[in-house]
């Protein structure tokens, strides 16, 4: 009597093509149930989906339910995106940890940015990671059920006391076991060390990586990454940057233990994020030491993948394009703008460009994060108004940065041409008097952005026939 009526899950999009679209399922309609079980969330949804036949019951925007009878392939998507993508509440996370970035946010940013999840349906859709202290066996028995994976987990230390204290959440430390559940039923996942200086680095670090071993070859992956500082820690866990040779001994533990994971099985396991080999000042490994770059997005080789990707596609410009002598009317100049720590690759790449095309100039502009402090160097972390604060100086300093702006996608929100502190691209055109050029990521799209003939040449240079000659061959 007391149990509330299935209201179903919004849907908000059908894809052209689709499954859904075929059996006349619209936008606005609502989704009540699968092969007659009313679905608690995407999981659900993603596990009931896979089979060959399945019924589904639909409430159309009249009121009026349909049945469905659905044959497929197994795997075929039904081609649905619901108005929540998750179909239920997130989950936030019920930890104050030490090194938490949100804790050292500035005040007056939007009210999402201060949102802290802490939900194993975003590991297995989004890749986060998540610390599984706000898990019961319940949660796990249903990841283990559905198979879902793979799951990213924060480990920060296999000590549980001392994950207690990092995460300051006195559940922490038992939460532990639960890798012992997922390993067993074969669950594959990937894990995340934030290291800490004189917290959890050191033997703690040599602790963590050997216990973490027993989970391979399940645990696919480790990263160790330093943990982001801002100049907003008033109140905070006292934490201190690592220097040139503290990252240089974090990167010989992990590397001394590479060959024997990999010789067992066939996995380097321990990885050392990109921060850590540019703090030290030391070349990236190469592209075989990644593993297929398990965790690129948590920045595990993606500056190894850039330059790769950069120099096989610059080798392609110089095979298609013949050099000649241009006009000095001709010449063209770019401003790109990077932060810190990709600042002397980005400053490389742009003086090989420049050989190749003599009439190009390009200024390298380093960000300077004034926003979060001068130890945040990422360009993802940079905002609309250090950007146009910085390189407007320049330009009243008397500094000609030309026509054009080229900054990464990574300083925008995804999918959206707005900065961190919501100043848009067209802010900042209009601020600066130039055009922003947005370079996706990838060294095959950092060059593809610089070819852009739209401020690169006209149609009067002598080596527009070049650059046309490049673009049909990268399009074939």
């Amino acid at each position: 009597m007391g149990k509330k009526k299935n209201q179903g899950h919004l849907i908000k999009e059908i894809y052209p093509d689709s499954i859904a679209e075929e059996m006349g399922i619209e936008a606005g309609d609502f989704l009540l149930a699968i092969n007659d079980e009313e679905i608690e969330d995407v999981f659900d949804y993603r596990y009931l989906i896979k089979d060959e036949y399945i019924e589904v019951l639909i409430k159309k925007q009249d009121g009026e339910e349909w049945l469905l009878e659905i044959e497929k392939e197994y795997d075929d998507d039904l081609g649905i995106e619901f108005d929540n993508s998750l179909m239920s509440d997130y989950r936030s996370c019920s930890n104050k940890c030490m090194f938490c970035f949100i804790d050292q946010m500035p005040p007056g940013m939007r009210e999402t940015l201060y949102f802290k999840d802490d939900d194993s349906r975003l590991s297995f859709l989004q890749g986060n990671y998540i610390t599984l202290t706000n898990m019961q066996k319940k949660d796990i028995d249903r990841i283990i059920r559905l198979h879902l994976a793979p799951i990213n987990i924060s480990v920060q230390t296999t000590n549980p006391g001392l994950r207690c204290k990092m995460l300051h959440n006195r559940f922490a430390g038992e939460k532990l076991k639960y890798l012992d559940a997922l390993y067993e039923s074969h669950i594959e996942m990937n894990g995340q060390i934030v290291l800490c200086k004189k917290v959890n680095d050191g033997s703690e670090l040599e602790r963590s990586i050997e216990d973490l071993s027993k989970y391979l070859p399940f645990m696919r992956s480790v990263s160790v990454v330093p943990a982001g500082i801002t100049k907003y820690r008033e109140g905070l866990y006292p934490l201190e940057l690592f220097n040139k040779q503290e990252a240089g001994e974090v990167i010989d533990m992990i590397e001394s233990r590479q060959k024997k994971f990999y010789e067992e099985y066939g996995l380097h396991f321990i990885h050392a994020s990109d921060e850590w080999y540019i703090t030290a000042e030391r070349a990236f490994p190469e592209e075989e030491r990644y593993d297929g770059y398990i965790q690129l997005e948590n920045g595990v080789g993606m500056m190894r993948s850039f330059i790769d990707e950069f120099d096989a596609a610059l080798k392609q410009v110089r095979k298609n394009i013949k050099r000649k002598k241009i006009n000095n009317s001709a010449s063209r100049i770019l401003t790109m703008a990077t932060g810190k720590l990709t600042y002397p690759t980005i400053k490389s790449f742009a003086a090989q460009i420049t050989e190749l095309f003599p009439q190009l100039t390009i200024n390298v502009c380093c960000i300077r994060n004034d926003f979060f402090g001068e130890t945040i160097t990422v360009s993802g972390l940079i905002t609309g108004q250090d950007l146009i604060k910085q390189l407007r100086e320049r330009k009243d300093n008397g500094e000609f940065l030309g026509d054009a702006l080229m900054i990464p996608s990574n300083m925008l929100r995804m999918g959206e041409q707005i900065f961190l502190d919501d100043i848009t691209v067209s802010d900042v055109e209009k601020a600066l008097e130039m055009k922003v050029v947005i370079a996706e990521a990838g060294g095959k799209e950092f060059i593809d952005a610089v070819m852009n003939d739209d401020y690169l040449m006209n149609r009067n240079n002598e080596n527009f026939v070049y650059i046309q000659a490049y673009k049909q061959n990268r399009e074939e």
